[in-house]
């Protein structure tokens, strides 16, 4: 059988049973498509981690209280209390070879609001100047922090472009303005251009203020919520590591096998999410591949049942010398032209066909190419007994 001929006869079956043939299709498309989507949708998700936390800064070392325990999320009080990151180990770490920056943090989340009256609840963060050659931001307007502001715990904010905007509007500039957090006062100095970020943090969603203010004025307290170490080259960060552990758990007075604080680099946390997400993807592969499952058996359904109808075609076609294989061949194609030719054709004698004949069945030549050939090995028709049966029964319509 040609290629050109199965391809027109498969034409042929989707044109003539177009309702099924339409389902069936659909079933697939819809599978295949919901497959791919809920791939790209996870492997997009991964994607938009991994940049979000390499924007958090590069070759970076977060220190945070605590223990990070598998299975248990990144960081958990564990062993000791979960204050246990004071200044003092700020300090102690700006010391250590291949360290070119260290900011000591103290989050919190305050209440916002604006001489205009609008408010927002933001991300509050006491920060020293580092912060930003740590963290990689930059001012849009205004300025950063200094170390003057933190000697003097100076009552002066850095917004983020998503807190100005809610907080002021679109177009309005924030800068001298006065906002309260946590119902306390603060001018706003600068403004941080956008970096973009989405999930656990966004970097436009926040507010920094000096960290001696954060401590003594807004949150009470004098202990850190993480310290950020940015180390001078990616090859160094394992030596830096290991030192960072060895210099705390020595002024912490800890055993370093079994400290009360974790140290992470963004390849720790990216590993840890990463595998989250992959999870969250194979588990909507899994689901949208049902579709595609459902889809597959209705293919089969519709096969079955083309293959039943069609019973008796394929012993006549067995019965002149068809090949097994043209047969399976014609059907994986779900060619419905040759059946057609066969019902239209059933009253032909074989043995006795004329020009007459041929002009009632000239429609379906694609009928005709399945007979046999003379390069065929296939039964000769004239010793077929089920042929000579048919062409003595009929002969007499072509007669007609």
């Amino acid at each position: 059988m040609k290629v050109q001929d199965i391809l027109h006869e498969t034409y042929s079956a989707l044109s003539a049973n177009k309702a099924r043939s339409g389902l069936t299709i659909l079933g697939i498309i819809i599978g295949i498509g919901s497959v791919i989507a809920m791939v790209s949708i996870g492997q997009g998700a991964s994607g938009q981690i991994q940049s979000s936390i390499e924007g958090l800064g590069s070759n970076l070392l977060t220190v945070m209280p605590g223990v990070v325990q598998p299975g248990r999320g990144f960081v958990s009080s564990g062993r000791g209390s979960a204050q246990t990151l004071k200044n003092e180990d700020a300090d102690a770490l700006e010391g250590l070879s291949g360290v070119a920056f260290v900011s000591p943090e103290l989050q919190r989340r305050f209440q916002i609001t604006s001489q205009v009256g609008n408010n927002t609840n933001s991300t509050v963060i006491g920060a020293t100047a580092a912060y930003s050659s740590v963290r990689n931001v930059e001012t849009e307007q205004g300025s950063f922090l200094t170390e003057q502001h933190n000697r003097s715990m100076s009552r002066v904010v850095v917004l983020g472009p998503t807190v100005a905007q809610d907080l002021f509007g679109e177009g309005n500039n924030p800068l001298g303005k006065t906002i309260r957090v946590n119902k306390i006062n603060f001018k706003v100095i600068g403004i941080l251009k956008a970096k973009g970020g989405s999930g656990f943090f966004n970097p436009d969603d926040t507010v920094l203020v000096p960290l001696s203010t954060m401590q003594k004025i807004l949150a009470g307290a004098d202990y850190l919520s993480t310290i950020a170490i940015s180390v001078l080259d990616k090859e160094l960060m394992p030596q830096v590591q290991e030192q960072a552990i060895f210099a705390l758990a020595e002024k912490h007075r800890v055993d370093p096998q079994s400290p009360d604080f974790s140290i992470v680099s963004q390849a720790d946390i990216l590993g840890a999410l990463t595998q989250i997400t992959t999870t969250f993807t194979i588990f909507l592969a899994s689901v949208a591949g049902i579709s595609l499952l459902v889809g597959g058996i209705g293919i089969m359904n519709m096969m079955l049942t083309t293959v039943t109808e069609r019973t008796r075609e394929i012993g006549l076609r067995k019965a002149i010398g068809a090949k097994r294989k043209d047969i399976t061949l014609q059907f994986l194609a779900d060619n419905r032209d040759a059946g057609f030719a066969i019902r239209r054709t059933r009253h032909a004698s074989f043995n006795s066909i004329n020009h007459s004949c041929l002009r009632r069945v000239r429609g379906h030549r694609n009928y005709f190419r399945l007979l046999p050939s003379p390069s065929c090995r296939f039964i000769k028709p004239h010793r077929s007994v089920a042929l000579r049966i048919i062409t003595i029964a009929q002969s007499g319509d072509c007669k007609n």
